[in-house]
């Protein structure tokens, strides 16, 4: 499931809201553990090879503690990958 939403920015992005994004992101954990794996991250994100890279990248620049995962107090550091390689404008309000 890619990121959809209806409203584009002016550069062409998607937007949505840090809420919006987090319930987005909410929707891939499969286990329900609270946490996305990096598995759950590429399901996120369309596309072959490259979004095995991007989901690899992804947790790594997101995962603080080095677990493999992202947690609830890694969200903001998704959100600052997904702006740069997900083509995504996430707003704080």
């Amino acid at each position: 499931m890619a990121i959809k939403s209806c409203r584009l920015s002016v550069d062409g992005k998607r937007v949505m809201s840090i809420e919006e994004f987090k319930r987005w992101l909410k929707t891939f954990d499969a286990d329900k553990d609270g946490r996305i794996s990096r598995e759950e991250l590429e399901d996120a994100m369309p596309g072959g090879w490259f979004t095995r890279w991007k989901g690899k990248r992804g947790i790594r620049s997101a995962d603080s503690d080095g677990n493999g995962f992202i947690e609830e107090s890694e969200i903001n550091n998704l959100v600052e990958f997904a702006q740069k390689y997900l083509g995504v404008k996430i707003l704080r309000l």
